[in-house]
C-alpha cells in the first residue's frame, strides 16, 4: 500500500459515482471509460475499452492526461461497476482488451481486484504504469513506462511536486518485480531530446530487458511534432535494436479525452 499522502494528493477531488453502493465494496476514482483503439506498442490498432483511474504519484511535465494527474477529475466506481461495462464492451464491440490507465494505476490497492476480475471474465489486461508502486496481481501486458530525470515538473514553480516526482520517478527494483510477474511486458521511454538516449541506455541495462522489449516514444502532442522526433529519433532506435513507438492516437483522434 502506497504512503498515505498519496491517497490524499490524488482522491480528494473524485466524486461517488451514486448512491446506495455498499460502503464495504471495492471502488476506484474513474476519470473516464471509453472504446477506442490502442494507440502505442505492440498492441498498437488493437480495439480496446480504456478505463482511466483518476489520480497520480507523479508530475510529468509533459504529462497529456492532466485531467487524471495535475487535476484529478471523475467519480469513483466499484468495481462490479467496471467489470460489467468491460464485459459489455465485450459483447456489443467484439473487444476483448482492457486497459488500466491513469494517472497511475499501481497506487490504488483495488486495482487488483479489478484485474483479477477481469481476467477471470475472460479479458486480456494490458496496465499501463511508471513502475513506482508494487502490487500483488498479474497481468497480462504489463506497459511499463519508466520517467527519465528530465520528466519532473519546474523546481521553482512546483518545489514539492519536483522533490516528490524525483524521490519515485525510478525504482528499478520494483519495476523489475512487475516486470516478473506479468505474463508480458514491454518497456517504453518518452524521450524529448537527444541528450536524454544515455539514461534510457542505462536505464534499459539496469532493468535487464531484452532491447526487443523496449519501444522509444518521441514526446509531443501534435502530428508535426512527433514527425520532427522521428528524424533523429527512429534512426537511434534502430542502432539500439530498440522499438519506434508512435503516438497514432494523436494522429487518428488528435490529442483529447477519450482516446
Amino acid at each position: 500500500m502506497g504512503p498515505p499522502e498519496i491517497f490524499r494528493e490524488v482522491c480528494q477531488p473524485v466524486a461517488e459515482s451514486g448512491r446506495g453502493v455498499d460502503p464495504r465494496a471495492p471502488m476506484l476514482p474513474v476519470a473516464e471509460t471509453f472504446l477506442s483503439r490502442q494507440g502505442e506498442g505492440g498492441l498498437t490498432g488493437t480495439n480496446s475499452f480504456f478505463i482511466r483511474l483518476s489520480g497520480c504519484n507523479l508530475r510529468c511535465w509533459f504529462c497529456d492526461t492532466p485531467y487524471a494527474s495535475w487535476q484529478p477529475t471523475g467519480q469513483r466506481h466499484t468495481v462490479d461497476e467496471l467489470v460489467r461495462q468491460a464485459v459489455q464492451a465485450l459483447r456489443s464491440g467484439d473487444c476483448r482488451h482492457v486497459v488500466l490507465t491513469g494517472g497511475e494505476p499501481m497506487i490504488f490497492p483495488a486495482v487488483e481486484t479489478l484485474c483479477g476480475r477481469l481476467r477471470s471474465e475472460g479479458l486480456h489486461v494490458t496496465i499501463e504504469t511508471a513502475g513506482t508502486a508494487w502490487r500483488d496481481l498479474t497481468c497480462d501486458l504489463l506497459s511499463l513506462s519508466p520517467k527519465l530525470s528530465s520528466s519532473g515538473p519546474d523546481p521553482e514553480q512546483h518545489p514539492r511536486w519536483a522533490r516528490l516526482h524525483e524521490q519515485r520517478r525510478m525504482p528499478i527494483a520494483t519495476m523489475r518485480r512487475l516486470i516478473d510477474a506479468a505474463v508480458d511486458h514491454q518497456v517504453k521511454f518518452v524521450v524529448d531530446r537527444i541528450d536524454e538516449t544515455d539514461e534510457t541506455l542505462d536505464t534499459v541495462l539496469a532493468l535487464g530487458v531484452d532491447p526487443a522489449h523496449v519501444w522509444i516514444m518521441p514526446q509531443g502532442v501534435t502530428a508535426q511534432s512527433l514527425d520532427q522526433a522521428a528524424k533523429w529519433l527512429r534512426p537511434w532506435c534502430d542502432r539500439h535494436g530498440f522499438r519506434y513507438c508512435d503516438r497514432m492516437h494523436i494522429r487518428w483522434y488528435g490529442n483529447r479525452p477519450g482516446t
